[in-house]
C-alpha cells in the first residue's frame, strides 16, 4: 500500500502551494512591512486584488463611500481580513483544478470554511493569541481527501461508503483500505508546502491530539472544530446523543462545551458572509 508521502508526490494538482500565496503571506505576516509593501504583494495576483476590493465594499466592511483602491481596502480590512482573503482565495485556486466528477467541490469548500471559522472561534474562546493559524489549520483540516480522491479515487470512495454502512471511523477504514488516512495525507501535503510544523502537526494529530506533543493545543482546536463539522453533516437520525470530543482535547484547551451553540451560530453567520465575499470557485475576476 502507498505511503501518504507517495500519494502527495503523485498528486500533481496540489503538489505545490501558490508562489503568490507564499509571497503575500510573508509580507502580510511581517510586522515590519509597510502599507506599501502589503499593497504591492496583494497586487501580484489579480484575483486577490479584485476580491479585496469586493470584500471592502460589502458587509460587514462596506463603508458609506466606495473603496476603489487596493490601498484603501488594505487600510479598511486590517490584518484579519487580509489573512482570511489570502487563505481562502489562494487555497481555493489550488482546489480549482480538481475534476468535478471526483469531488463535490462546493460542498468540500463550504465544509472547509466552516471548519476554519469554528477553529478560529474556538481558539479565541480558549485565549489563543495566534488564532489565524488555527483558522488556516481548520481550512486545511480535510485537504487530505482532495489528494485521496485524485490518486486512489475508487478506494477513497469505497472507504467512505464502508464507514457509513458500518458506522465506523472513516480514518480507520481508510487505514485498512488505503494504508493511510486523510489526516496523515493532509499533513504530508502541508509539510511539502513548507508551512509551519505546528500546522502540520495540528492536521496530522487532529484525530488523536495527545500524539501532537507540544502542539497538542493546536491539534485539539482542529479536532474540536472537525468533530462539530462532521457531526453537523450527519443525518439528524444518525447523530449520537453527544459530540464525540476527545477528553484530552477538552482538557488541553479548557473548551466549555456549553458555549458551543453560541459558537455555531457565530460561525454560520460568518460562513454566509465569507462565501458571499470570496466565492472561491469563481476563478475569473
Amino acid at each position: 500500500m502507498p505511503l501518504a508521502s507517495e500519494l502527495v508526490q503523485a498528486c500533481t494538482t496540489l503538489s505545490t502551494l501558490s508562489e503568490v500565496y507564499c509571497r503575500v503571506r510573508d509580507v502580510v505576516d511581517d510586522s515590519n512591512a509597510t502599507l506599501g509593501d502589503r499593497v504591492k504583494a496583494l497586487q501580484l495576483d489579480s484575483v486577490i486584488a479584485v476580491r479585496l476590493l469586493r470584500m471592502a465594499n460589502n458587509p460587514p466592511y462596506g463603508p458609506s463611500r466606495q473603496v476603489n483602491t487596493v490601498t484603501g481596502a488594505v487600510q479598511l480590512l486590517g490584518k484579519q481580513g487580509l489573512d482570511d482573503l489570502v487563505a481562502t482565495t489562494t487555497v481555493g485556486q489550488t482546489f480549482a483544478g480538481i475534476p468535478v466528477y471526483l469531488m463535490d467541490l462546493s460542498k468540500f469548500w463550504r465544509k472547509s470554511l466552516f471548519s476554519a471559522l469554528l477553529a478560529r472561534t474556538i481558539a479565541k474562546s480558549c485565549g489563543i493569541e495566534d488564532h489565524e493559524q488555527s483558522y488556516l489549520a481548520g481550512l486545511l483540516r480535510d485537504i487530505g481527501h482532495s489528494v485521496l480522491y485524485q490518486t486512489v479515487p475508487q478506494r477513497a470512495q469505497s472507504a467512505l461508503i464502508e464507514a457509513g454502512y458500518l458506522e465506523a471511523s472513516l480514518a480507520e477504514v481508510e487505514q485498512s483500505n488505503i494504508g493511510c488516512d486523510f489526516a496523515e495525507v493532509g499533513a504530508e501535503l502541508i509539510r511539502s508546502w513548507g508551512l509551519p510544523v505546528q500546522m502540520e502537526q495540528a492536521v496530522r494529530c487532529q484525530l488523536s491530539p495527545k500524539d501532537a506533543g507540544e502542539f497538542i493545543v493546536s491539534a485539539s482546536i482542529v479536532h474540536l472544530a472537525g468533530v462539530v463539522v462532521d457531526y453537523e453533516e450527519l443525518d439528524p437520525a444518525r447523530r449520537p446523543a453527544t459530540f464525540p470530543f476527545s477528553s484530552q482535547a477538552i482538557a488541553a484547551t479548557g473548551f466549555v462545551t456549553a458555549n458551543l451553540p453560541i459558537f455555531l451560530a457565530e460561525a454560520r453567520t460568518q460562513l454566509q458572509e465569507t462565501l458571499a465575499m470570496v466565492q472561491p470557485y469563481t476563478m475569473a475576476a
